[in-house]
């Protein structure tokens, strides 16, 4: 997953209402019930049963880092998925999202106008549609360089064009992207 996938997963992880189990028994334990066994969990893991059972039991605290690593993801992949789905749905369909971003604009525009790419850093507003667009495309499984079209495409349209007052014909090409972070 790229930087934009990672940022909206981020933005909508600042939703949940509780933390996230911070143990791993406890994150093993969580993952039992939401699995509904410790077979599916050994599998998901890449771990024998066994070893998942002596993280319920609380025998083993400590996981190796690779495994503490994939544990913490299927955990926060999991967690709270009502609240995932609400947050998303009202972005999607009355908030819109924020976006705060420093990257490499180039764009290309009538002749006799400057379109040397330079950096910008913009936190804009997005509307309620290009959060859908974000989430099903991404629920969708698209690439890192869909997310960004969607993303350049919601830039030129609210920062670039002003939507649709000013500069029409222009195309914002987004890249050299130095950090992305999104708001719900």
């Amino acid at each position: 997953m790229g930087i934009l996938g990672e940022g909206l997963n981020a933005a909508v992880e600042r939703a949940f209402t509780r933390p996230i189990p911070k143990s791993a028994p406890a994150q093993m334990r969580y993952l039992v019930r939401q699995e509904k066994g410790t077979r599916a969990v050994a599998q998901l893991l890449g771990i024998s049963q066994r070893t998942v059972e002596r993280y319920v039991k609380g025998q083993i605290v400590r996981p190796r880092p690779d495994l503490g690593e994939r544990l913490a993801d299927a955990v926060r992949q999991r967690w709270q998925p009502r609240v995932r789905e609400r947050a998303k749905r009202q972005a999607a369909t009355t908030d819109g999202l924020v976006i705060h971003t420093r990257a490499r604009f180039g764009y290309t525009a009538a002749p006799g106008t400057t379109d040397d790419a330079r950096v910008r850093h913009l936190t804009l507003a997005l509307p309620p549609e290009y959060a859908r667009r974000f989430f099903d495309a991404q629920a969708a499984g698209a690439t890192e360089r869909q997310l960004r079209n969607i993303a350049a495409e919601g830039l030129q349209e609210i920062y670039f064009q002003d939507h649709g007052r000013r500069a029409q014909g222009l195309q914002v090409e987004f890249t050299d992207i130095d950090y992305v972070e999104f708001d719900l």
